[in-house]
């Protein structure tokens, strides 16, 4: 499964709007801005996220765009299918050999899993910094 930039520039929305949480509508502007991308393009894209039920919009000259619900509660895969549609990576096809059907639902299952595991919470406190295990710890 390849995501586009539609998936990733949805992510990137989504990610601020969470940063901003608490703090009152943020504009496409902003977003557009901050990340050096086509303020048209994220207009194009916030739409199916409002129609989702995933944003809301603010009018007025201080509007813009509020996550409808906590952070915590919006996972990647939520974003992804409003964006890309079903997460399905490989196409199931009844012809397939039973073991590559099996792969192909397995691989789709690893994906579908990752994303839905994924909350726009987890993605912006994400800890870049490597964990370094104790030198003077064992494990077994």
């Amino acid at each position: 499964m390849k995501i586009s930039t539609k998936g990733r520039y949805g992510l990137t929305i989504m990610m601020a709007l969470a940063k901003n949480k608490g703090r009152g509508p943020l504009s496409l502007k902003a977003i557009a801005q901050e990340h050096n991308l086509s303020e048209h393009y994220l207009e194009q894209l916030i739409a199916p996220l409002r129609n989702a039920g995933l944003v809301n919009s603010v009018r007025g000259a201080y509007g813009g765009y509020v996550l409808s619900k906590m952070p915590s509660s919006i996972t990647a895969a939520d974003v992804i299918r409003v964006l890309e549609g079903p997460i399905q990576p490989v196409e199931v096809m009844e012809d397939d050999d039973p073991a590559k059907r099996e792969l192909w639902v397995k691989i789709r299952d690893a994906v579908r899993d990752v994303l839905q595991g994924t909350t726009l919470d987890d993605l912006i406190h994400y800890d870049s910094e490597p964990q370094v295990q104790d030198p003077d710890m064992f494990y077994i």
